[in-house]
């Protein structure tokens, strides 16, 4: 078991309203020394052969020590293969240039005593042909997302109906997937997160409404879960469990992929991931609940998974989606997650959790500024001032 070597949240002063947030918490092999985590965050900085730049690892690194910053950064989403990219300058990990460009910024959180997972991402259906040769992009289905998707030259364009998978596809998939494991490990990260969550390409085979397949991938709840579940074991069987995590997002509301029964499917979902013994889970759902209806209107009945798929999974459990100091804290307390991810709190606060810890509940947050959160560039990026100690 390894312990985060900046400090022991236990001897530093904690503002009282916040205590819950500044013990430590075992994840996977790892102790950390406080609960306060940086979720993984699409900022389009790479370069044009999808390498992390010595900018990204100033900014990895400007939140990576854990007496100011993220007990926990989870990158943001880095393409297994080609077949997975969809946005403009977003990092790969399949590679072995890429591979070199992340052992930079891993050795830079590293030195400011962070622990780091790399994000695996596979966007499926949230693509264009510009990306694939003029190929289709792949999904569980022949459905295309009801919203834009970005092309190579970085302007938005009408979705196209993709290309399902077809079933001896699915073995090379999973190949692709433990493959872009291994070069992030051998990069020197800390784990990895198989992302699954946020109308991706797992995702997109977990629900109904984007997949409609027939055989052992589709149908039943039992058959869509498959692909997360022999994913998730092969990841672990390649890396080891206790350096695996997974994030699931049964808040996705609609807009983009739907599912006619998400409790039921993101329950069976923790349940099945619960043996392999992962790192963590961690869910994407915000207090207000997610819906239980297709459909938004006033009338749409809402209800909080994530409780539910707590239960089923047992093991380290990892919430995000608007949080801020108080509810975050409130609800480790309540015994609802053992950490919480900020996102867009930590863009504009490297030391988010030097704040909290500080001044507690009422932390004085910088706000983000949005129109620099996918520009190439320092601006909003690496500029964002700390507090003094």
């Amino acid at each position: 078991m390894q312990i985060a070597p900046a400090y022991a949240a236990r001897t530093m002063q904690v503002h009282p309203t916040v205590q819950a947030l500044f013990t430590p918490v075992k994840l996977g092999r790892y102790v950390l020394p406080h609960r306060i985590a940086m979720a993984p965050m699409t900022r389009c900085r790479s370069d044009d052969r999808s390498c992390v730049t010595p900018l990204m690892a100033r900014y990895y690194a400007q939140r990576a020590n854990p007496a100011t910053g993220a007990s926990l950064i989870i990158s943001e989403g880095t393409q297994i293969s080609g077949e997975g990219v969809g946005y403009v300058r977003t990092p790969g990990c399949y590679l072995k240039e890429h591979g070199a460009a992340w052992a930079r910024a891993v050795q830079a959180a590293h030195e400011q005593g962070g622990i780091i997972f790399a994000q695996l991402w596979h966007v499926g259906c949230i693509s264009h042909p510009s990306w694939h040769d003029g190929q289709l992009p792949v999904s569980a289905s022949a459905i295309a997302p009801p919203r834009p998707v970005w092309t190579r030259e970085g302007v938005k364009a009408p979705a196209v109906a993709p290309r399902a998978l077809e079933l001896d596809e699915i073995p090379r998939l999973i190949a692709d997937y433990v493959h872009a494991a291994r070069v992030a490990m051998d990069a020197g990260f800390d784990g990895i997160e198989l992302h699954a969550a946020n109308s991706y390409l797992i995702d997109q085979f977990l629900r109904d409404g984007s997949n409609q397949r027939s055989d052992a991938y589709g149908g039943t709840i039992e058959h869509r879960t498959r692909l997360l579940q022999e994913v998730s074991e092969a990841l672990a069987k390649a890396i080891g469990p206790d350096k695996v995590g997974v994030r699931l997002s049964p808040s996705n509301d609609g807009a983009t992929m739907i599912d006619s029964d998400p409790l039921a499917l993101f329950v069976r979902a923790a349940e099945k991931l619960a043996p392999i013994g992962l790192a963590y889970l961690h869910v994407l759902e915000g207090l207000q609940g997610s819906l239980l209806e297709a459909s938004d209107g006033p009338g749409a009945r809402r209800a909080r998974i994530a409780l539910s798929m707590r239960r089923a999974f047992k093991g380290c459990f990892m919430l995000n989606e608007g949080l801020t100091p108080a509810t975050a804290t409130a609800v480790v307390a309540a015994g609802e997650a053992d950490v919480v991810a900020f996102g867009i709190p930590f863009i504009s606060n490297p030391d988010l959790a030097s704040r909290i810890r500080r001044f507690g509940v009422d932390a004085p947050l910088a706000e983000a500024d949005r129109a620099t959160f996918y520009t190439d560039g320092a601006k909003g990026y690496v500029d964002y001032p700390v507090l003094a100690q």
